[in-house]
């Protein structure tokens, strides 16, 4: 009622929006004034002007609004089995359309709401609130774009449910649990104007070296950072996303690895060489990880079910043609 006034501005278009009649808006301001013992709209003017009280009512009420519909989406998780809030971390070497495809079919889901919480008859008045007989999931995604250790530092911390594209760990941790997503092909690559690419290959490492190499930083906080490819003395350009690498290397300013399938459409155009080197390509192993949990959600449970099925987890390593700054 509060912030239907004050951003309407009057009292009058405030109940035509509520659906009230003036005169009962009027009362209950008046009632919560006496509630509070403090006057929180100024009626000097015409138009509805908050006090200095009032604002902070205003302010307070909002958040409390929030944390509200935080307590009936917990609610709803325990009713329905899905998670209020699905967290996951991406690792900036997967492929972000095959990403959007699966964040697609995820809310294309259509789910049944708990017939028992439809009312019996909805009120008359414009604002009447209808409730769908099926909907999307209410769980809501929240994507974290991580970089090597930072994956897995996401997942461990508690600031992710789900990690996908992370390295194999050493050693077990108990409470997550990994599983194989795919083997993604690395090969060296520089722009046709670039130095390297007039070398005789196989290029030695000690050639390379004497060139700077593009890296992607580590989003590790606590974690130690992890440096790929990277030799002792070797130049570095540092840059935020896969993207910004490629780019980087389109325009000639350094060398480094890169997905073979991402490779490959640049290469055939001309915009990148592809080097031998001496250890020719590399492969590299990711995994997907997640937290157990005997209360497992359904959000969770339906992308566990997407990453097991092998067409989702080869697009994610090698739909890299959409991929953009």
């Amino acid at each position: 009622m509060m912030d239907t006034i004050a951003r309407t501005g009057s009292f009058a278009a405030a109940a035509r929006e509520l659906g009230k009649v003036p005169s009962a808006l009027t009362y209950s301001v008046r009632q919560l004034e006496e509630a509070l013992d403090a006057l929180l709209f100024d009626r000097r003017s015409r138009q509805a002007q908050l006090t200095p009280a009032g604002h902070e009512l205003l302010r307070e009420g909002r958040r409390l609004l929030q944390q509200i519909d935080a307590v009936a989406n917990r609610v709803q998780r325990v009713a329905t089995g899905w998670e209020a809030e699905l967290a996951i971390a991406v690792d900036n070497i997967i492929a972000p359309a095959a990403l959007f495809d699966l964040i697609d079919a995820f809310y294309a889901q259509t789910i049944e709401p708990i017939r028992d919480a439809l009312p019996e008859r909805a009120p008359a008045h414009a604002g009447a609130v209808h409730l769908p007989l099926s909907t999307c999931p209410p769980t809501r995604l929240k994507l974290r774009s991580e970089v090597l250790a930072g994956t897995w530092e996401a997942l461990v911390t508690g600031q992710a449910d789900l990690a996908i594209g992370v390295a194999p760990k050493a050693s077990a941790l108990d409470d997550i649990q990994t599983a194989p997503l795919g083997e993604l092909h690395m090969v060296l690559a520089v722009a046709p104007h670039h130095p390297l690419a007039r070398e005789q290959q196989p290029v030695s490492w000690e050639t390379i070296a004497r060139h700077r190499i593009v890296a992607i930083a580590d989003t590790a906080q606590r974690f130690e950072p992890v440096t790929v490819g990277v030799q002792a003395g070797q130049d570095v350009l540092t840059v935020p996303s896969l993207a910004a690498k490629v780019e980087a290397q389109l325009r000639g300013l350094g060398c480094g690895r890169l997905p073979e399938n991402l490779v490959r459409r640049h290469a055939e155009a001309g915009r990148l060489v592809v080097l031998e080197t001496e250890d020719s390509a590399r492969e590299i192993q990711l995994h997907y990880a997640w937290r157990r949990s005997a209360a497992q959600g359904r959000g969770l449970t339906w992308w566990l079910a997407q990453l097991e099925r092998p067409t989702t987890r080869k697009a994610l390593l090698e739909q890299h043609a959409g991929l953009v700054l």
